[in-house]
This record gives C-alpha cells, structure tokens and sequence, in this order.
C-alpha cells in the first residue's frame, strides 16, 4: 500500500514538473524568403494579433544572421531546427552531391508517395545527418511526444521535423492535395483526405472564377490562399492529432511558403510580395488565436524566423543607381569550359556552376592525367578576372583565402567536402545569378545581409517581453529553444543560446 501510494505521489511530482519545466506544445514557425526588415516596412499595415502580438508581447531578437554560405531554404530550414551548418548537417543545398552524383535534399526513392499517383511523395528526411528539435523532444520524453511538419514545399515540412517526426505533409501541384510518404506512414489519415476534398473543391472554384487564365498551381502558390491552405492544415493537425493535449510536449514544425515563390518572381518591392505579408499577418493572428483556444495562453511556445532573405532586384537597384548587375550562370558555364579547354586541350572539366560554386568533373580531370590542383588554380585564376565577381578561392584551400573573415567563416561553415562543390565565387555586392535574362524578380544565396539577416522571434510559454539588438545567428535557435523547454540540444548543434532570452527562464 505505502508503495503505490508513493508511486502515486511520485506520479503527480512528474506531472507538476512537466507543467512546470515544459510547455504543452511547441511551434516552430519558418517564413520562406523572409527579409528581417518585412517587419517594419508593412508594420502599419499589420494588425494587433500576428507580426505585432510576436513584437508586443514575445521577444525580438532583432539582429539574427546566417552564418554560413549559401543562403538556400533547403539548408535554412534545416539550420533553424538542427543549430548546425551544412558542414556537419549534410544538407548542403537545395540538391547537391551524393557519391558524385546530383541529389535533391529529401529525395528517397525507396519511399512512395502517399495521397496521389504522382511522385511527389518520394521524399525523407534521409539525407540529413544530425537531429532535430523534434528529434530531441520525443527522445527526451521517451518517444511520447507528437511531432508533425507542415509546409507547402516538401523540403520544408520534412527537414524541420526530422527523423523521428510522427508525420510530414506537403503539397503536390500536380495533385492539388497535400500528400505524404510512406517513411511516415501506409495511407493519410481521414481528416487529411477530408481537408484535401475540401481544398480541392475550393481551388475548382478558384479556376473556375478566375479572369487571369493562370493554371490551377498557380492561382494556389501566387496568391495568399496557398499560405491560407496552409494554415488550415497546421490547424488541422492541431486537432485531429491532438497536439498539446497530453501528458507529454508536442511540436509543430510550420513553414510558409508562398512569399518565396511570389518573391522570386516579383521581387522585394511589389504590390503582390505586400499582399502576401499583410496576409500572412492576419493569418498568423488566426493561428495564435487557434492557439489560445485549443492549447491554452502561455501553454504554448511559438517562436518565427525565415530560412534566408533576399536581395532587391536588379532592375530596381539600377533605376535607383544603385550598383547591381546579374551573374549569367548560363553563359558562364560553357565559357569557363571553354576557357580550360584552350588551357588543357581537354572538354568540360567542369561539370556544372551550383550554388556559386564551381562542379569539377573529376573523373575526366582524372582520365586524362591532369594536375587537379592546376585546374582548380586555372579556374579560380579565371573567375577572379570577371567583372561580377569579388572573391574566388578554393574550397580545400580556404584558411589560405584572402578574404574578409566574415566571408571566410561563411564558407567555411557552408562547405560540405563531401557533397559541395568544388571553387566558391563570391559576387560582388548587389549581383546575384540569373538564367537568360534579368526580370523584375529576385533571388538570394549570397553572403550579404540582405539574404542573411533574418528575424527571430519568441512568444509564449517561459519568454518575457524584450527585445535586443546583440547578434545571434540561425544556429542559435535550436539551443535557445531546447533550453527553455530543457531538453539536449540537437547531435550537430553549433549555436549557443541567446542568454537574453533563457537568463530569467
């Protein structure tokens, strides 16, 4: 008798800890293409309950960098959730190298799509070396923690959420629907066939009343209802799933979407990269609304911050007098070929520019008995003669990389040998690669602070309201986010925590 009653009392210790030491749910929110500055240009035109309620009543951490190069959604979302960096985390690029060969970051074709016939669905987590967040959490609790991805890109929801995660749901274009894959499970559950019938029907209409003529895709990821079928997901796995409403801390990995896909094509300044901030404002105060209802004020910590920035168009920067000019990726890479075909009398030794790196092919470096070090000095010597370009180095040599050490550290931190390239060109200050031609839209990737400075907000269970100016950087998220609800950090964790958050916790 005095046994169980002691375990009882042992029992209810836990439970008070619990609510003690953790919040019942955690959400982590990523805004992709999110410039830190987003948050004042549109500030009079947000509402009390989104973007000012996380300012307001959260924490800001108002000078949050991206240490690391290049500046991609695949690797920021996966920096953000992980603490790390492509050195260590793996996920190098959007795709990169695997044995040699090119690779998309979840891509997995021992899995199979589930909720369509496409194959859209052939995605994992696989790719990714380290841990998560979520990761950390489940195993903290003994793996009775939910952890669920949700984004409109399939990379989004799937690296944030990690190995371990309960379920990942993206949207297939070609399906309309949102879809998983069967590294998570056999057949979606029936509140995700129910809300995809409903979508569906919605985006039917859409076509249906459209004066535009775009396709079915579009009129979903160029305008705010793709982030709108977003959020209605997230809810539902709110819901269905039951998310901070057990014994034990749940975690929603949330990423938005469509302000990437309208910034690459529009730009920084359009009417249209507008709307889907004030929109996405209202629809952030709609979740922290839900939020309240379903888990609970102060039950739940949210936190925001973006995978990369972006630069201000080329165009725009021009007309302004602003330098800028595009890099032409598509007439660099046969003319750097060309260039050591005359050196070395042998074709395409470099197999392809990625990521503002250079792809040597090394197999027939190797075949036709050249020096690869004379190569790799032969491409570096010709890129550091073209106007766009500020820096060229090897990346093997970088220690020895006359280069400003912010750069240095950028890449050093962003160079995977074993999936990366091979030569980094840096560009020089408001030049950014394009393909055919430069348009009124917009890309990122670069070392700048334009693509690197991102916001990074807390609100919610353990935070004080407060704001600093002090630098951080992505990696220091995860740490911070683990020690507020004290759990290890993630296995390739670099960051530290933002001490003027976790201090007073």
């Amino acid at each position: 008798m005095k046994k169980r009653l002691l375990t009882y009392v042992m029992l209810l210790i836990g439970m008070a800890a619990f609510s003690q030491n953790r919040p019942k749910l955690v959400v982590g929110i990523a805004v992709d293409q999110m410039r830190w500055d987003y948050l004042y240009r549109y500030y009079e035109e947000y509402g009390n309950g989104g973007f000012k309620r996380l300012m307001n009543e959260g924490f800001n951490c108002e000078n949050c960098q991206i240490n690391y190069i290049p500046s991609v959604t695949a690797i920021g979302h996966t920096s953000i959730f992980t603490g790390s960096v492509p050195s260590i985390h793996g996920i190098a690029g959007n795709n990169f190298l695997i044995d040699g060969k090119m690779a998309y970051c979840a891509g997995d074709t021992t899995v199979q799509t589930v909720g369509s016939d496409t194959k859209a669905g052939q995605m994992s987590p696989r790719n990714l070396q380290v841990t998560t967040i979520g990761d950390e959490l489940k195993t903290a609790t003994n793996w009775q923690s939910k952890v669920i991805g949700v984004s409109f890109k399939d990379r989004a929801a799937i690296l944030p959420a990690g190995h371990s995660a309960d379920a990942a749901y993206w949207f297939d274009k070609k399906a309309l629907c949102f879809i998983t894959s069967t590294y998570y499970m056999d057949k979606l559950p029936e509140w995700v066939k129910q809300y995809n019938g409903k979508i569906q029907s919605e985006i039917k209409n859409l076509v249906k009343n459209s004066k535009t003529g775009e396709k079915a895709s579009d009129l979903v990821q160029y305008y705010p209802y793709g982030n709108e079928i977003t959020l209605g997901m997230a809810k539902g796995a709110i819901k269905n799933e039951h998310l901070g409403q057990g014994k034990t801390t749940d975690m929603l990995t949330l990423s938005f979407s469509c302000p990437d896909i309208v910034g690459h094509r529009y730009g920084t300044h359009h009417q249209k990269t507008r709307e889907q901030y004030v929109n996405l404002d209202k629809q952030l105060a709609e979740l922290f609304g839900y939020l309240d209802e379903k888990v609970g004020k102060g039950n739940y910590l949210v936190f925001l911050s973006a995978d990369h920035g972006a630069a201000n168009g080329i165009l725009q920067n021009q007309a302004h007098k602003i330098p800028s000019d595009g890099f032409f990726i598509d007439k660099e890479e046969p003319a750097l070929n060309e260039h050591l075909q005359k050196v070395f009398g042998v074709e395409k030794l470099s197999q392809r520019i990625m990521d503002y790196k250079v792809v040597l092919n090394h197999e027939r470096i190797l075949s036709a008995g050249l020096d690869e070090a004379k190569v790799r000095k032969a491409v570096v010597d010709y890129f550091k003669t073209r106007k766009s370009v500020a820096y060229c180095f090897d990346l093997e040599q970088i220690p020895m990389a006359s280069v400003p050490a912010l750069i240095r550290e950028k890449a050093v931190n962003g160079y995977n040998h074993e999936r990366s390239g091979d030569i980094q060109i840096i560009l020089k200050p408001g030049y950014y690669g394009v393909w055919r031609e430069i348009d009124g839209g917009t890309t990122h990737g670069c070392w700048n602070p334009y693509d690197c400075h991102i916001p990074f907000l807390l609100m919610g269970w353990g935070v004080e309201h407060g704001s600093t100016q002090a630098e951080c950087h992505i990696t220091d998220i995860a740490p911070t986010i683990c020690s507020l609800i004290h759990i290890q950090m993630p296995s390739g964790c670099i960051g530290k925590a933002v001490v003027q958050v976790t201090d007073d916790h």
